[in-house]
Order: C-alpha cells, then sequence, then structure tokens
C-alpha cells in the first residue's frame, strides 16, 4: 500500500490481490481520509496486471477527487 499526503489529505491506495482463472491481477483502488476521517473511498477502479499500475490508479483516482472537489 502506498500512500502520501496532498493538499491536506491524506491519500492511499488499497489495492489487493486478485487470482482470477489463476492469473494473479492487482485491482486497484482509492481512499482519502483527512484527521483521520474517511472523505472517498473509490470501490475497485479496474483490475490490473502489476501491483504499480494498481497503485498509479488509485492515487491518480484519489488526487483528482481531491482537485475536483476543493
Amino acid at each position: 500500500m502506498q500512500s502520501e499526503n496532498y493538499e491536506g489529505y491524506s491519500i492511499w491506495d488499497p489495492r489487493k490481490q486478485a487470482d482470477i482463472l489463476q492469473l494473479k491481477r492487482y485491482a486497484g483502488s482509492g481512499t482519502i481520509t483527512r484527521n483521520n476521517r474517511l472523505i472517498e473511498a473509490s470501490g475497485v477502479l479496474d483490475l490490473f496486471d502489476t501491483e504499480e499500475e494498481a497503485q498509479y490508479a488509485g492515487l491518480s483516482w484519489a488526487r483528482a477527487c481531491v482537485d475536483n472537489h476543493r
């Protein structure tokens, strides 16, 4: 899991490995918190071949969500 501070929010990607038809895939998602309170969570955005792709998708979603709600 990767996390960072962005515009006063904590954003992170709680990705999970998903074995679908015995193919290792990673479910990307994003979560935004502020002062230890949940602001928004994406649910599964998509399935990705690598952890890095899932991480990028989750953090990108979280940044865009923060930018759109300021």
